[in-house]
């Protein structure tokens, strides 16, 4: 009986020493590496002075910002320290925190370190009262969940203790230096196993932003942590912590134990006996030793697997991209173990699925056939492209699934289908006005000229098409499909490829025929949707699209006749303006001209259909123009076929990637 009573007790002390001796466990820090000082000036100065003053108030409260500017170098600081820790606890995490800052973050004129217990920040720039997200930090028990939480229930049960904290947190009054919450809940199907969560914000924050700051992270869980034991997301700002087992501290427990609880009787035992009993109780807790940290290996090696395979496809990229890393158990949830009734899409890449996450957003799963080695470079191509973009005319990627041999993406939800499914049928079309086609056709514009203009690096899209422009609620576009894209340098006019890759009807010539892809090429295939937008008519299917019965070459010849209406679909006659429809096709052949020089930049086009009263230019004829009918001039046309001749490089039709423009 003696033995019952001690094992509990010892085991329990054991962990409580263990928890105690972890609670000022490093976790992560975050230096500016483009915002420095140099040694021995008055920021270095100021930043001492900031980092000496924020560990001496560690000791009487748990938040405190402050600001040192005795010269024009003003530093701004603040530490945080976890609502359920002891001032002792806080003060010594803070001073650890800060003496670990400045080592780590030499010169960095702006920095944050996270600890189990506390964080500390820094920066030249005023951040007090400002929700701020980034950097941020995702860390998830790596183990598997346990069957008791592989209840449908479960997914819903952690959101709505995680809402009940986060609104007492977020209430909280700020004057008490805590913006803190903690929640437990016992889980449906299971009388022991319960469920605990901590939220927390600094209390500089007012109730609206704290509340909208836990409510992102919250947003979030289902790329790291859902299908975990336990998770934890880190913002400057705010966090979030979730696990099965007790992490906090607990007033009530903490009292339970105490020396007097420990006493087992009151009269000494012989010491052979105290011995044995000690003997008989180290053998479970050794046990226990023996599996956690077995179990604590296994976790290192999964976490190591799991980032190797990360380096293995993305190379130097892959540290950036652990935070859009999905589990594949979310997405398996989210799209109902990827049913044939969520199947909203097919094509040569793999499925795309329509699904529905935890916190209530739909999102679009594209799942990459695994026998598609072309479909790995595509998925490659898109995480690091996509994952850097944003822009309200582009799909946003929200994250990722490399998990064994499925390779996933994860974008934005657009509910309309593509531009092709409206566009190019007979009753759909009467759903497009003019009106949205202008408006569509700006957007894809603006979206164009943030690729090569604004983003960080110049790119090409490659396979700029109708199937490519999405549509969302309000009919508004986004671009789509980034598997082909290139990046180039700002200042690179142009690359060459020996594998062409594309959609025949919508490349232009320099790149069909000499591999050769510019922001020019780009602008050749908006060219030709732009004339596909006001006709309603496909340029063409066939492999070739260019020739004679073509539209470019059908338009040109409107134009040149002076009946550029002639082009436009029938279900706007009467319901356009005639000055924008005008605009547009010649807008569309400038795009499309057989020189790229020719052709506008798109700040240009965009100048051209945001300006009323801005002149164009008159365009030449569009690329691989033939004229038709019988009085044609040779000498002219064996001037062109023998121009297209010299500058052809032979090409191996297998080296080329091409799709037909069909509907997804």
């Amino acid at each position: 009986m003696l033995i019952i009573k001690l094992i509990p007790h010892i085991f329990f002390l054991y962990f409580l020493k263990f928890s105690i001796a972890n609670d000022h466990m490093y976790l992560k820090h975050s230096c500016s590496s483009n915002n420095t000082f140099t040694p021995n000036t008055a920021y270095q100065s100021n930043l001492h002075s900031i980092l000496t003053t924020l560990s001496s108030h560690a000791a009487t409260i748990h938040f405190y910002n402050t600001t040192v500017s005795a010269t024009a170098e003003t530093v701004y600081g603040l530490f945080m320290c976890r609502g359920d820790v002891t001032s002792d606890m806080c003060q010594e995490c803070t001073t650890i925190a800060t003496k670990n800052i400045a080592s780590r973050c030499v010169y960095s004129k702006e920095a944050v370190i996270w600890y189990h217990m506390c964080m500390v920040r820094y920066s030249n720039r005023y951040f007090f009262s400002t929700v701020e997200e980034w950097p941020r930090l995702n860390f998830v028990a790596y183990n598997v969940t346990r069957n008791v939480i592989k209840k449908g229930s479960y997914g819903f049960l952690l959101a709505n203790t995680l809402n009940d904290a986060v609104t007492e947190a977020a209430n909280m009054d700020p004057l008490g230096n805590k913006k803190f919450a903690t929640r437990n809940v016992t889980l449906s199907g299971s009388q022991k196993q319960k469920l605990y969560v901590l939220v927390q914000c600094t209390p500089d924050l007012t109730s609206q932003d704290c509340k909208r700051c836990l409510s992102d992270i919250m947003s979030s869980i289902p790329f790291c942590c859902l299908g975990r034991d336990g998770g934890m997301v880190l913002y400057p700002s705010c966090n979030l912590m979730y696990a099965l087992d007790l992490f906090y501290r607990d007033a009530s427990i903490a009292v339970a134990v105490t020396p007097t609880s420990l006493a087992l009787d009151e009269s000494p035992l012989p010491r052979k006996a105290r011995l044995r009993l000690i003997s008989i109780a180290m053998v479970p807790i050794l046990f226990l030793l023996m599996l956690f940290f077995a179990n604590r290996i296994r976790q290192v090696n999964e976490l190591r697997r799991y980032k190797a395979i990360l380096k293995e496809n993305f190379g130097n990229e892959s540290t950036t991209l652990e935070s859009l890393q999905f589990d594949f158990s979310t997405i398996e949830a989210a799209t109902n173990k990827f049913s044939f009734e969520n199947l909203i899409g097919q094509g040569g890449f793999g499925k795309v699925y329509k699904g529905t996450l935890l916190d209530g957003r739909e999102v679009a799963v594209k799942r990459l056939s695994k026998s598609s080695g072309q479909g790995a470079d595509e998925f490659k191509n898109e995480v690091l492209l996509i994952a850097k973009l944003q822009h309200r005319n582009l799909v946003a990627l929200l994250g990722f699934c490399l998990q064994e041999d499925e390779k996933i993406l994860v974008y934005e939800f657009v509910p309309n289908k593509s531009l092709d499914y409206f566009l190019f049928d007979p009753q759909k079309q009467r759903l497009l006005s003019w009106l949205e086609r202008y408006k569509i056709i700006g957007g894809i514009a603006q979206a164009i000229q943030y690729l090569h203009e604004y983003s960080r690096l110049k790119i090409i899209h490659r396979d700029i098409k109708p199937s490519n422009v999405l549509l969302d609620d309000k009919m508004s576009p986004k671009i789509s499909d980034f598997g082909m894209a290139r990046m180039v340098a700002i200042d690179q006019e142009q690359g060459r490829t020996n594998r062409v890759v594309g959609t025949y009807g919508y490349m232009s010539p320099e790149y069909a025929m000499l591999g050769r892809f510019s922001e020019k090429s780009d602008i050749f295939s908006f060219g030709v949707m732009v004339l596909e937008i006001i006709s309603g008519k496909k340029h063409s299917t066939s492999y070739q699209p260019y020739y004679v019965d073509g539209l470019l070459s059908h338009a040109w010849k409107q134009w040149r006749d002076g009946a550029p209406f002639e082009i436009l679909d029938p279900s706007l006659h009467g319901s356009c303006s005639q000055t924008e429809v005008m605009k547009c096709i010649q807008i569309g052949l400038l795009c499309v001209q057989e020189i790229p020089d020719d052709r506008p930049l798109m700040a240009q086009v965009i100048s051209y259909l945001s300006s009323p009263s801005i002149e164009l230019p008159f365009p030449c004829k569009p690329a691989f123009f033939i004229h038709g009918g019988m009085e044609i001039n040779m000498v002219e046309m064996e001037l062109e076929l023998d121009c297209v001749a010299k500058n052809f490089t032979p090409f191996s039709i297998n080296e080329m990637s091409i799709s037909e423009s069909l509907p997804r």
